[in-house]
């Protein structure tokens, strides 16, 4: 059952958002603590998702995707990560990182082998690029790809990579040249079972638990040139290119839990009653409130704006970097005024905030940190 569909209106942007928000209510909500307690990423749940069209947002419907846009999707990521950050997270992932750099710089025998089962959640995708000495150092990797005739030796180990033990497949740069080289790495799709591609050490982390994060690790993983992405020597450009759109994804990851975290808190200043009055009366907390829908109002302008950039082809590389930087920074703040708000209550596991305040902090760190968002947008308005 495909429910998003290609025929686009400001009323079927709120079919697609109510959509999301059933599907979240329905089948993540009443499993969201078990989840993250146990740090269960729950496949079937992905595998239910591709039938209603989440997990192929961007995807042509040529190969099975739903065929929208950046609204859209922003739409989708944010109403579920309203409900949960980590399954935000991984849809995001798959989305945005995956099976967008398949679907951007794929030929088309690769797009029509591998688009169809991600786009319908037959299969999970990974994407790696950062290693355990290299986060945003990238051109420093030490994963190697080697010549061997027709086929290339992928030798080292990605780590902090979404799906790198469940995914079905993976989108991993390798280094194909000299270090330091931008034009010295190659986007290999790499299929899990392949000999010498398996998962290492599962993540323990303090938020996005039922995200599964995961090493990939090579060992002389032998992969045929025709699973090179583009041409040889383009994975760095590509992986550039691939991240503006990753960064949306974590801006509308970071708006969903902003507003998951605000919406709980409104109610319960409503409900809670303290000195004979619901603690919304209360200027200190109202003002909280205030500042809090003031900040979601500016970050979701930011992220939309960034997604309409990508819509019409227009570079988005400072924008995509001013909403990741601003959404995630404001997500943070307004979880930990959530948590102030809630009080005692808020610092436990039976009241949603806490979760929304652990989840936050990924979303300043993922796809680039804070710091390094900050560096991205003074390189482009000093151009």
């Amino acid at each position: 059952m495909n429910v998003v569909t290609s025929d686009l209106s400001l009323d079927n942007l709120q079919l697609i958002r109510e959509s999301a928000h059933d599907f979240a209510e329905t089948y993540i909500r009443p499993h969201v603590m078990e989840w993250d307690e146990s740090q269960h990423f729950p496949i079937d749940l992905f595998h239910r998702m591709g039938e209603y069209g989440f997990l192929g947002v961007l995807v042509p419907e040529e190969y099975g995707g739903a065929g929208l846009g950046y609204q859209e999707y922003i739409t989708v990521i944010e109403e579920i990560a309203k409900v949960c950050g980590s399954i935000g997270l991984s849809v995001a992932a798959h989305n945005s990182l995956c099976t967008n750099h398949i679907l951007s710089f794929a030929n088309e025998e690769q797009k029509a082998k591998y688009l169809p089962k991600l786009a319908t959640g037959e299969w999970i995708g990974a994407w790696g690029l950062t290693e355990p000495n290299t986060g945003s150092d990238a051109m420093r990797m030490k994963c190697t790809a080697e010549k061997d005739g027709d086929y290339y030796i992928i030798n080292g180990t990605k780590n902090w990579i979404t799906h790198g033990k469940s995914g079905h497949v993976a989108v991993v740069i390798a280094r194909t040249g000299e270090l330091l080289d931008s034009h010295g790495m190659t986007a290999f799709v790499v299929e899990r079972g392949t000999p010498g591609f398996n998962a290492g050490k599962k993540e323990n982390k303090l938020g996005m638990r039922a995200s599964e994060t995961a090493e990939m690790i090579f060992d002389n993983c032998r992969v045929h040139k025709s699973q090179i992405l583009g041409e040889e020597g383009e994975g760095f450009i590509q992986a550039m290119k691939i991240l503006d759109g990753g960064r949306i994804s974590i801006a509308a990851l970071s708006l969903g839990i902003a507003k998951g975290a605000y919406e709980a808190s409104v109610k319960y200043s409503k409900e809670r009653e303290q000195f004979g009055q619901p603690i919304a009366h209360f200027q200190g907390i109202s003002f909280k409130l205030a500042d809090m829908a003031t900040k979601i109002e500016a970050a979701e302008l930011l992220t939309r704006k960034a997604g309409y950039l990508k819509d019409t082809g227009d570079k988005s590389t400072k924008l995509s970097a001013m909403a990741k930087y601003y959404a995630s920074e404001i997500a943070v703040q307004i979880a930990t005024d959530s948590v102030q708000i809630y009080g005692g209550y808020g610092y436990t596991k039976d009241f949603p905030v806490e979760k929304f305040y652990r989840d936050a902090k990924l979303c300043t760190i993922g796809e680039g940190t804070s710091e390094i968002q900050k560096l991205v947008i003074s390189r482009e308005v000093l151009k």
